[in-house]
């Protein structure tokens, strides 16, 4: 069999833990090969080892039969090796043809040529099905589109072999579509890719064969057609995953939370959140359904104090929160789990007990006259984390250190231990495995049943439909239709996103 690349064995250690334990990873000529596993199985990791990031302890890497060295990033492309990281690694001020070139400029007459850079990139986009505008600046084009940009810079460099880490996690539904068919187009043109991710329907859609990893080791080697999503999902977690959320009716109570005509503009000036209102009881999950960019981002910042609101009241048990500091907001009885848990989420460098401490280190008994008791915090960390089964090496260990999955389970345990009458809930599963999304999905549905109200924010259309209580559908800042999860379908919350009516959608549905 001919095989592109061939890892066999490969050990790789870290300080307290073994990230790969004799994993084989074999990939073919012209097929896409997805590498799953659970948050922090070391699927990541073996990918930085045959991208020359990491040197492994134990192991053999043949590229197209021959044992090689991978060094470093430029022995991987020297070898063909190119991969698009999943948190993109782009000049914001620069053009996209400018960051596609950047490192390997084309010259003429000793000066950059930018007319070839701009041809070369054009032609690269044209062959592929990229659909990407060359000249456009990064900072004003779509995630989506920076992914294309990423994906065109290893193009740029020769690769026949592309390493994809987690690409759909920050992408909308369409783009899913679109990105699957341009990985279908590079294998067409002889290209070889390994395909690194945890949604098993994205599996099943595009790729040939699938290795799963568990905790480190490899488990199997399937054919995609001989196998199903149960069967991956039993294997990625080594138990069998339940993928219907298990909850009884909901018996929603007083009101917790009342928003009336909230207007909120945007980083720019501009109007994002228009005339909005909501309500959400204690005891019931009010899921938001839209498509990005329709102001949900805006209301969530006004609700939790991040932004200010133009006009409008937001009510928490009576009492007015618009406005309000943060640190007033969060003590007046909410909890939010960040959609950006990099950003609004975590402190990256701190450790992660600190970090599960970050809305209460300034309270007793974690602080007294103003100096911090840090065998307290940590005392509490180690319960949090035990608790919501944060896998880490110690609480002393550095947030940044662990897998996505991981941090998030951190922030979901500091927020719902404080136990606060709104739990706002921002994207909470994105770019979680099978196995932390029930986990998470629990939780919420936990909190319903303790009595409070909770907010659900989400662009996973069946993770609104399976854990709300009740739909608020948002469009274009506004609210424009409640409905029933019990009675709606992915396709006419489709169409209600896009700004058709309850009636439009209605008649569509009978004809």
């Amino acid at each position: 069999m001919d095989y592109v690349i061939e890892m066999l064995n490969i050990r790789k250690e870290f300080p307290g833990i073994v990230a790969n334990d004799n994993i084989t990873l074999q990939l073919k000529k012209g097929e896409i090969h997805a590498l799953l596993g659970e948050n922090g199985a070391g699927k990541s990791t073996l990918m930085n080892v045959l991208f020359g990031l990491y040197q492994p302890e134990k192991g053999e890497i043949k590229v197209h039969g021959k044992p090689v060295t991978i060094s470093s990033p430029n022995d991987a492309s020297d070898l063909g090796i190119g991969m698009v990281h999943q948190h993109f690694m782009l000049v914001d001020t620069f053009t996209v043809a400018e960051n596609i070139i950047l490192g390997k400029e084309p010259k003429k007459f000793g000066k950059i040529d930018k007319e070839q850079a701009i041809q070369q990139v054009q032609e690269l986009s044209d062959r592929y099905g990229l659909k990407i505008d060359p000249a456009a600046k990064v900072s004003d084009i779509s995630v989506g589109m920076q992914q294309r940009a990423e994906i065109l810079k290893t193009l740029y460099r020769g690769a026949d072999i592309l390493i994809f880490d987690e690409p759909t996690a920050v992408l909308t539904p369409q783009e899913i579509k679109e990105l699957i068919q341009i990985m279908k187009n590079l294998i067409n043109e002889g290209k070889s890719i390994i395909l690194i991710t945890h949604k098993l329907k994205e599996i099943m859609d595009a790729c040939h064969r699938v290795t799963i990893i568990r905790k480190g080791q490899g488990i199997r080697t399937l054919d995609v057609e001989h196998t199903n999503k149960d069967e991956l999902a039993s294997l990625m977690v080594g138990r069998e995953v339940s993928f219907k959320t298990d909850k009884k009716a909901a018996s929603p109570a007083e009101e917790v939370l009342q928003i009336q005509d909230l207007t909120v503009k945007d980083a720019r000036g501009i109007e994002a959140v228009k005339q909005l209102n909501l309500s959400v009881k204690a005891g019931e999950i009010v899921g938001i359904a839209g498509v990005d960019g329709n102001g949900q981002s805006e209301l969530i910042e006004a609700i939790t104090g991040l932004k200010k609101s133009e006009s409008g009241t937001i009510m928490l048990n009576g009492k007015a929160i618009q406005n309000l500091p943060p640190r007033k907001v969060t003590e007046s009885g909410i909890g939010h789990i960040p959609q950006d848990r990099h950003k609004h989420g975590l402190v990256l460098d701190f450790s992660i007990g600190e970090n599960i401490s970050l809305q209460t280190y300034y309270q007793r008994p974690y602080s007294k006259f103003g100096l911090m008791n840090m065998k307290n915090i940590y005392q509490k960390a180690k319960q949090i984390i035990a608790e919501y089964d944060v896998r880490t090496p110690s609480e002393y260990t550095e947030a940044r250190a662990l897998s996505g999955g991981n941090q998030q389970k951190a922030i979901i345990g500091r927020e719902v231990d404080r136990n606060p009458d709104l739990l706002i809930a921002a994207q909470p599963t994105r770019g979680l495995d099978v196995g932390a999304i029930e986990f998470v999905h629990k939780r919420l549905i936990e909190q319903r049943d303790s009595g409070k109200a909770v907010l659900l924010i989400s662009f996973e259309l069946d993770e609104i439909i399976n854990v709300s209580d009740k739909i608020a559908v948002i469009f274009e800042g506004s609210i424009i239709a409640i409905v029933d999860p019990k009675e709606t379908t992915e396709q006419e919350l489709g169409l209600l996103m896009a700004g058709s009516t309850q009636q439009e959608v209605g008649k569509e549905a009978n004809v």
